[in-house]
């Protein structure tokens, strides 16, 4: 089975180690928020684009390992995509660990094959993880966010507290039952509707904050539009 290699800054029990993570899987999971006001909103925005609604919600889709990435930068066809920050889970040697990265998705695709669609682009991550256990009792209070760059604007796109997404037992469970998160699978955890709707951009930043423990776990990429030829 393929398997990409990342290395994560691993943060647990107030210890920092650097891993090499072998990711199996890489798992999108959409629609996964508990408020369902908050979650048809996110629906009616992307109907907006042509998008239909999912079959289930929440629903998990599939994307090639190799995806995955810490670059921080990607190459994309046209100028039809955006992205979205996400919190991710990730288990590696038995235990559970959350970072952040970006569900980035080609819109025009989505209009017709959503599941295409998550497959037409990188998924960046930022190359830092913390333990779930040292943040399970706060969980709710972990905070999303996103600034996107659009014409030469940086302008804050997504914020939101965890509070409004599935928490990971849930959100696993949905799905892989009893059994829990395979090894070496990686899981996007859902997103909030954009501020002034989705629109593209030439450089995404997204983070996860933490303000009990007073930490955050950032990155960013530049957005290299390739052109489209016949």
């Amino acid at each position: 089975m393929y398997a990409a290699a990342i290395d994560f800054v691993v943060h647990e029990q107030g210890r920092k180690t650097t891993r090499s993570v072998q990711i199996g899987d890489l798992i999108v999971a959409g629609w996964t928020g508990r408020d369902p006001v908050a979650r048809d909103k996110h629906i009616k925005e992307l109907e907006e684009l042509g998008i239909a609604p999912p079959a289930s919600t929440p629903i998990y889709y599939r994307v090639a390992a190799a995806r995955l990435t810490t670059r921080t930068a990607i190459e994309v066809s046209d100028e039809n995509s955006s992205g979205e920050v996400e919190f991710v889970l990730i288990n590696s040697g038995g235990k559970l660990y959350v970072g952040v990265g970006s569900d980035h998705t080609d819109r025009k695709v989505e209009t017709y094959n959503i599941t295409v669609s998550k497959q037409m682009c990188d998924k960046p991550v930022a190359p830092e993880l913390w333990a779930v256990d040292d943040v399970a009792a706060h969980w709710d209070q972990l905070v999303l966010r996103s600034f996107a760059t659009i014409g030469g604007e940086r302008v804050l796109y997504q914020e939101g507290t965890l509070s409004g997404m599935l928490p990971p037992a849930e959100l696993i469970e949905r799905e892989f039952g009893a059994s829990g998160l395979p090894e070496g699978a990686a899981l996007f955890g859902g997103t909030f509707a954009a501020k002034g709707g989705i629109r593209p951009a030439t450089r995404f930043d997204y983070e996860l904050s933490d303000p009990i423990l007073n930490r955050s776990i950032s990155s960013c990429y530049e957005v290299r539009t390739l052109p489209v030829l016949g």
